[in-house]
């Protein structure tokens, strides 16, 4: 969530929390000490807030997870999608991600070591583009190496690259990891991929994604960058 969405709802909370408590107040027969109840004890302001938040996380989260499994055929079962690990995988995990997220390439080596420690793990990848103008491009250039059999190759190679990305690095790493740079250029042009990613855009806003990275593990949200964590959850799922 954007900073400025996170202050508004800060704001929205809290306003409702005021209201709720004088509401409260008022039908307890006390409006006339509304101000020294509120000027004595400023923290049921707080504690109020608190309370609506929680309760506002947990709606959030059922609701999240309603969706999640209205979803599942899309989240699961797309043959466009850029697959890592067993494509059999009885444990399945989808990763949201952007390839110019901090966040993601911090991930990246995660899930890089939990795909090869579980050969029964399909991971199912969906690229999003809207944190740079290098993410449609590094997005397009690893769902269009799928048409060369080369996804995992050139989805770790534009992970791997050192520093700010380029089309220019992008374009070499994607050679050095085996793929045709002609014939991927043609493909990521084309209709398909960019389905493919528009596919993945309309699904993360379907779902409610909102940020990156996200994981979805058989349904259940998972916000982690530990291996640990992830691991545990991975377990538990089997």
């Amino acid at each position: 969530m954007k900073k400025i969405n996170a202050i508004y709802v800060s704001l929205v909370a809290l306003v409702v929390a005021i209201v709720a408590l004088v509401m409260c107040i008022c039908c307890c027969g006390k409006g006339s000490d509304v101000e020294k109840v509120l000027a004595e004890k400023p923290e049921l302001i707080v504690e109020a807030m608190q309370n609506y938040e929680v309760q506002q996380r947990e709606k959030a989260m059922k609701e999240a997870q309603e969706l999640l499994a209205n979803s599942a055929d899309e989240l699961y079962n797309n043959a466009a999608d850029g697959v890592l690990g067993n494509p059999e995988g009885k444990v399945v995990l989808v990763e949201f991600f952007d390839y110019s997220c901090g966040y993601c390439r911090k991930i990246y080596p995660v899930l890089k070591n939990i795909v090869a420690k579980n050969p029964d793990l399909k991971l199912v990848t969906k690229p999003l583009a809207f944190l740079s103008p290098m993410s449609q491009y590094a997005a397009k250039a690893s769902i269009a190496a799928k048409e060369q059999g080369k996804f995992a190759e050139v989805y770790s190679a534009i992970f791997e690259i050192d520093g700010p990305m380029t089309e220019a690095k992008i374009d070499e790493a994607a050679v050095l990891a085996g793929a045709n740079l002609e014939k991927l250029k043609t493909d990521m042009e084309s209709e398909k991929v960019n389905k493919v990613l528009s596919d993945a855009s309309e699904l993360a806003n379907k779902v409610r994604v909102g940020g990156v990275p996200t994981l979805v593990l058989n349904g259940k949200i998972i916000q982690t960058l530990d291996e640990n964590v992830l691991q545990d959850a991975i377990n538990a799922a089997k």
